[in-house]
């Protein structure tokens, strides 16, 4: 598991692709990997090791802005904000694990652009700090792009 291969350099589409190409090749024993745009609840792009139906991957985008930006979960990050005396519009809630019966998926908000949510499904036997570790890097670097 070396370093990413391709630069952030591009279009932000461009860019979008390269950072899910980059998290299908280097987040460990990965099955699947995407980007949501969180304005809309689309998918920006994907990479997977099977064919899934589009509206399974229709789904998953949905489900991640639920996870993100659900009713409640802004509720819960406006409490928060409220209780710390912060104004901000940046979000508290920036990764989340999942475990399912058979993968485990790992949601990441781009830091610098909090609008995009990378998706990373593993095998339910990955390292977690492993996954963490070689996901946060790849989207690093295209966040700092």
């Amino acid at each position: 598991m070396g370093a990413p291969d391709r630069g952030p350099a591009g279009t932000f589409s461009e860019q979008i692709q390269s950072m899910v190409k980059d998290l299908r090749s280097h987040a460990p024993e990965c099955v699947a990997a995407g980007a949501v745009d969180m304005a809309t609840g689309t998918l920006l792009a994907h990479e997977t090791a099977e064919e899934h139906p589009a509206e399974v991957l229709d789904l998953l985008a949905g489900a991640t802005l639920d996870l993100f930006q659900g009713r409640t979960v802004l509720m819960i990050e406006d409490v928060f904000k409220e209780r710390r005396g912060v104004r901000s519009d940046q979000h508290d809630f920036q990764e989340v694990l999942v475990n399912s019966t058979h993968v485990t998926h790992l949601f990441l908000r781009m830091l610098s652009r909090q609008d995009v949510v990378a998706v990373v499904v593993c095998r339910r036997s990955v390292n977690v700090g492993m996954l963490f570790a070689q996901s946060r890097r790849v989207v690093a670097r295209y966040a700092a792009a």
